[in-house]
């Protein structure tokens, strides 16, 4: 179910290879577009983009467009050189004459998920939100040092603490470790909710801490703010867009310890998700940020 009206989604299991390349043809069949925006570099998108009878299919420039995207589009937007993925998008609406205006989302919320987020997050309880796994374990940081962040936010600023995440194995048993490790009461909601309802969540809690993962881009959407932990991936480049000043980035030091070379050195886009990366991020270093955010955003 979309929450956005008139705009329908059609949903791809990237999981499901070929099958899933099936799927997309079906759906899209007899079906005709002016304009495909083509924003999305993996050749599995590529492939799925060719079910997509469009006049118009703009893509990345020449320099950008990896993974052979530039042979399924005919059209370009301009260079943008090194840039924070959601300013590259705006290349998009450049390219089509759109000017550029202050980001706002302004999702509808459906009330259940406001119910569920006001029942979890009192009004005058500051929380700190901790969504603790990515889609790539190497970006995740370690349980123990979640769990005494978690301590801290309590212990040291009242906090309620609450664990979010999806329904695979590894959240549920992170979340587990957490909970274990910490010594302290915590809630854990990770695989108990649905997108919407986690969405309502983020927009109640005071702060997210998070690795490079898709909730970090969720609480930008609702304005709270994040504390991301970013190692593998460059928080200039993926970081929460209007976060990056509480976000702590070992990028640099991850480069030099992993890649023997400088961060300028390596390509814009480069993972560096190699075991023990994550663990160039200390407890102190977060604890401190924390500090920071909650004397930031005391109230008066």
């Amino acid at each position: 179910m979309s929450l956005l009206p008139d705009v329908e989604f059609i949903i791809i299991d990237k999981r499901a290879a070929w099958r899933g390349l099936r799927s997309a043809r079906a759906q899209l069949h007899g079906r005709q577009f002016d304009l495909l925006l083509h924003m999305q570099l993996a050749l599995r998108a590529s492939l799925v983009s060719m079910s997509v009878r469009a006049r118009v299919r703009l893509g990345f420039d020449r320099a950008r467009a990896r993974e052979l995207q530039w042979l399924f589009t005919n059209a370009r937007i301009e260079p943008g050189g090194n840039q924070h993925v959601l300013d590259s998008f705006q290349g998009f609406l450049a390219a089509l004459g759109i000017e550029r205006e202050p980001l706002e989302w302004n999702l509808p919320l459906p009330a259940e998920a406001q119910q569920y987020a006001a029942q979890l997050v009192p009004d005058a309880q500051p929380t700190l939100l901790i969504s603790p796994c990515s889609s790539h374990t190497a970006r995740d940081w370690r349980a123990e040092r979640y769990a005494a962040i978690a301590a801290y936010a309590v212990q040291s600023h009242g906090m309620r603490v609450i664990l979010c995440g999806g329904r695979s194995a590894a959240e549920r048993t992170m979340g587990a470790q957490i909970e274990q490790l910490a010594g302290v009461q915590l809630l854990n909601q990770i695989g108990r909710d649905t997108l919407p309802q986690l969405l309502a969540l983020i927009a109640r809690s005071t702060v997210l801490l998070s690795p490079d993962a898709g909730p970090v881009h969720m609480a930008t959407m609702v304005g709270t703010p994040v504390i991301g932990l970013y190692a593998c991936t460059r928080s200039a480049r993926s970081g929460p867009y209007r976060s990056r000043e509480w976000c702590i980035d070992r990028y640099e030091l991850a480069a030099q310890r992993f890649r023997g070379r400088s961060a300028a050195e390596l390509p814009w886009q480069e993972k560096i998700e190699q075991p023990g990366v994550m663990d160039l991020i200390e407890v102190p270093e977060v604890r401190e940020r924390l500090d920071a955010l909650m004397r930031y955003h005391r109230p008066a």
